[in-house]
């Protein structure tokens, strides 16, 4: 049993400066409280140029990171903590980029036979015809790099392509086109290990949007959901698959669609999912008997042997 002593001076990394960062800092604010209940020493860290120093003057003995979006989950805030030798909570820097890059987690999980929507990555000078040639209508254009929904459109026209392309454009270099899968959208968490409950999402807009995520109140959350014991076995079993095929560890999240055949299509991983009152993560664990806290606890854990979750 690891006590709230063992786990020393604990920064509670959140904030930064990625599109998410409204998200973060309710997230972070979330695990902090939930970590003070407990007596364990945890500390607010809001990222921001100065975090090295910030790091080193704290004499943090690990590092709990909350930190959505760019600069936390793609492997930046992770590099920093590994040059510094303080452990931390969930993926490595490795698994960090990989999975919030949508392009290198759908390459591998295609390189492993594991279900995933046809994509085509594209820029402004990309045959808009050609590509809806190969991805039929409608589809998704999403940024490469960003999560909670942001800069991502569902283009039902040719009409609406090139302008979907120029906002995604706003928020990443890098943008990714993929086939729409009209079915039901599921998710997955995973925290030490062991899949959580899977869980359903109900939204009357046309997609789970950012709205939908974090505004709305007429999204539902379907724990248990309509995939009897079978598929939800196959659900989690695909998730984990998925989640250990772009070297994720510690904790995360697995997002998926099924279409009216019954096949399941991996969406996109999350190496730091939202910790909110609207997040999926804890409604799982929950399902699952674990409250709030307990999961909180459990997911620092992740940080306690080694430097990378």
């Amino acid at each position: 049993m690891v006590s709230a002593t063992d786990f020393g001076k604990v920064a509670v990394l959140m904030g930064g400066i990625s599109a998410e960062r409204e998200i973060s800092v309710k997230s972070g604010e979330a695990v902090l409280a939930a970590l003070l209940r407990q007596n364990i020493d945890a500390h607010k860290v809001d990222v921001g140029v100065n975090i090295n120093a910030d790091l080193v003057t704290g004499k943090f003995d690990r590092a709990f990171v909350i930190l959505h979006g760019r600069g936390g989950e793609d492997g930046q805030i992770q590099g920093v903590l590994d040059s510094l030798a303080i452990p931390y909570s969930g993926s490595s820097m490795e698994g960090s980029v990989l999975s919030m890059n949508k392009v290198l987690s759908k390459v591998l999980w295609q390189q492993q036979g594991l279900p995933t929507p046809k994509f085509e990555l594209v820029t402004q000078e990309t045959d808009l015809d050609g590509l809806i040639v190969k991805l039929g209508l409608p589809l998704f254009i999403k940024p490469v790099n960003e999560g909670s929904s942001i800069g991502m459109t569902k283009v039902n026209a040719t009409s609406e392509l090139a302008e979907a392309i120029n906002l995604a454009l706003e928020y990443d270099s890098e943008v990714i086109a993929e086939s729409w899968i009209d079915g039901d959208e599921y998710t997955v968490g995973i925290v030490a290990g062991e899949t959580l409950p899977v869980i359903q999402l109900v939204t009357p807009n046309e997609f789970y949007d950012f709205d939908a995520k974090y505004q709305a109140g007429t999204t539902q959350y379907l724990c248990p959901t309509n995939l009897n014991a079978s598929e939800e076995a196959q659900c989690r079993a695909i998730a984990k698959k998925a989640f250990e095929g772009v070297r994720m560890s510690g904790w995360g999240r697995i997002d998926f669609m099924r279409d009216k055949s019954g096949q399941f299509y991996l969406l996109e991983a999350n190496s730091v999912p939202g910790m909110t009152d609207h997040s999926l993560v804890p409604m799982a664990a929950k399902e699952s008997g674990m409250n709030f806290d307990q999961l909180v606890w459990k997911i620092l854990e992740t940080s306690m042997g080694n430097n990378n979750g």
